[in-house]
């Protein structure tokens, strides 16, 4: 009986430092199951970047007129509507021809509007358009991403650190290109020789919105590239903790 008591009590400690490995091996893939909390925070912040770039994009306050002056000639405008009170054609010398209420300004259909398109979208126009849509097509195919990050994907698949790094990397481009539509806007916008009656004009909820989702599409990136920073080390470090159990096994 003594010695069947010592076999089962050699045999049990014998399995105890299996179990023990079991149990870190199992604790570990929790740890790499768990998003950190710069990859949750990346989500919210997106969500909240999309928003705003999705609602300045489309919207047509970017640049407005004093509304208390009632003989002035612009109302507002964005990136692709205007919208005039009572707008010359200034192609017409004579002063017969005026716009009035909101257009698109590719419109084919409102007679002499294809005329004044010069005037209506200068150089840095065409370039506010061009670097804002820019970072809006990169912020629709970062939702794509995000889903997945958020949804489907997780530690254990292959491809999750290089889904985020590149989600960082396309809300950082996206961020920039935001940055140098509204910088070249702010120093072009407002000033004398574009708009009738410029002192009278400010910028709209629509640009500050297009600003402050600029500011938060570059901090989404920030917490992404952050986020697949901490997951590969954290993928290093379950590597090695693996590598030592091995190590310990044999």
């Amino acid at each position: 009986m003594q010695k069947s008591s010592h076999f089962a009590r050699e045999d049990s400690q014998e399995h105890l430092p299996s179990s023990h490995h079991q149990t870190h091996n199992i604790h570990s893939t929790v740890n790499m199951k768990r998003r950190t909390l710069s990859g949750s925070c990346g989500v919210g912040v997106f969500v909240f970047a999309f928003a705003f770039i999705a609602i300045a994009f489309a919207t047509p306050s970017w640049l407005v007129s004093d509304y208390r002056i009632t003989g002035a000639k612009l109302d507002r405008l964005g990136l692709w509507v205007h919208c005039f009170r009572s707008l010359p054609d200034v192609n017409d010398d004579s002063q017969r021809r005026f716009f009035v209420g909101c257009r698109w300004v590719y419109d084919p259909f409102t007679t002499g509007y294809d005329e004044i398109r010069g005037f209506l979208l200068p150089a840095f126009m065409i370039a506010t358009q061009f670097f804002y849509t820019l970072a809006f097509i990169g912020m629709l195919l970062s939702t794509i991403g995000v889903l997945i990050f958020f949804l489907c994907a997780g530690p254990d698949q292959k491809h999750f650190i290089t889904l985020i790094r590149s989600l960082g990397y396309v809300l950082l481009g996206s961020g920039v290109s935001a940055a140098i539509a509204v910088i070249v806007f702010a120093s072009f916008g407002n000033r004398n020789g574009w708009m009738p009656e410029h002192a009278n004009n400010w910028f709209g909820w629509s640009f500050v919105l297009a600003c402050v989702g600029t500011v938060l599409t570059l901090v989404a990136a920030t917490l992404f590239l952050s986020e697949a920073h901490v997951q590969q080390r954290k993928r290093v470090q379950f590597k090695e903790s693996q590598t030592r159990f091995e190590l310990v096994r044999g």
